[in-house]
């Protein structure tokens, strides 16, 4: 099978580079900027480097709709829809043919439980590996421990915004490639500085924020809140104050069923405005986004010392995630974020 890589992609420049490193290495950590195209590429890669002829190409992501939407994308960038799929909570396409297997940190993690060296995968991309969730966090220690177990295992660590002298550190001096992203510029707007935040004032501001952009020509506009309610107070809002005949509101959030959360990727005649929380953040890519609106905010998991329990608590996000919110609007061509 011969395998293409998009010229427009920054990562595809390096492809000789990476797949050697495949094979000369057991453990690869790939820095790639937002567009760079690692995601989609590197399982390519790895095919290139033979792997994945015995065993399959594990990929892990975050969030269950970018593992559904990164196996969609690469079997049609294959042209091979049977060498790749795809598995979450309560669903699994992976079929005896399946070379690439896309699938959420946590189902991976579920895995070792049942077969602790991992012998259904030759290689392991772990992408978005910043997020440091304790899924991650456990996995990047339980595969330190079987490497060593599996000289035959290749693992590859991936992310946008990601420590690598830290990451390289842990695994032993690992070599690490660093891939720049689209040189898209994106224009940083602060509007409603002096207002305040208190009591949701971010929804108002975000609705009134996409009203405004609205009034000008462009491409479709994502917005980032950080919960399901506010989301639905957004588009409820904006669909009352915007013409349903040219503008098409949709929200995107974790438990939205899937066939609905697929919209976003659908071609429309009218102006779209996804309303999502941080599961837009990273990996997914609606090639039509011109503006971004970012309210910072997202719910972040919290651990009580004394109480012993986790809660999900709005917070301000990270500067790394907002470069990665930003990132959305600049994928394809030259973008706005506020």
């Amino acid at each position: 099978m011969r395998i293409h890589y998009p010229e427009e992609l920054p990562i595809s420049q390096h492809r000789d580079d990476i797949v050697q490193a495949i094979r000369d290495h057991q453990v690869l950590i790939v820095a790639g900027d937002t567009g760079s195209g690692k995601t989609t590429q590197l399982p390519k890669m790895c095919l290139d480097a033979g792997r994945g002829r015995q065993r399959m190409i594990g990929c892990t992501q975050p969030r269950r709709l970018a593992a559904i939407a990164m196996a969609e994308r690469l079997a049609g960038e294959l042209a091979a829809p049977d060498l790749v799929a795809w598995t979450v909570r309560f669903q699994d396409r992976t079929r005896p043919g399946t070379r690439i297997r896309f699938m959420t940190d946590g189902i991976l993690l579920a895995e070792t439980r049942g077969d602790r060296k991992l012998s259904r995968y030759d290689t392991l991309i772990l992408d978005e590996a910043h997020e440091r969730s304790l899924n991650i966090d456990f996995l990047l220690g339980y595969l330190k421990g079987l490497l060593k177990r599996r000289p035959d295992l290749r693992l590859i660590i991936s992310s946008a915004t990601i420590d690598t002298d830290r990451f390289a550190d842990y695994f032993d001096q690992a070599p690490v490639l660093a891939v720049s992203g689209r040189t898209h510029p994106i224009t940083f707007h602060y509007p409603g500085q002096d207002r305040a935040e208190a009591d949701g004032g971010y929804v108002e501001q975000a609705r009134d924020t996409v009203l405004a952009i609205c009034e000008r020509p462009g491409g479709d506009i994502l917005v980032f809140m950080p919960t399901e309610r506010d989301i639905l107070e957004t588009t409820a809002d904006l669909a009352g104050a915007l013409d349903p005949d040219r503008h098409l509101v949709l929200p995107l959030y974790g438990r939205l069923p899937a066939a609905d959360q697929k919209k976003i990727f659908q071609p429309s005649r009218k102006r779209k405005i996804i309303v999502a929380t941080n599961v837009a953040e990273t990996s997914i890519t609606v090639p039509s986004v011109r503006f971004v609106v970012d309210t910072g905010l997202a719910r972040i998991p919290a651990y009580n010392v004394r109480a012993g329990t986790t809660s999900l608590l709005v917070r301000p996000v990270s500067r790394a995630s907002c470069d990665q919110r930003a990132g959305r609007c600049g994928r394809t061509g030259p973008g706005d974020c506020y």
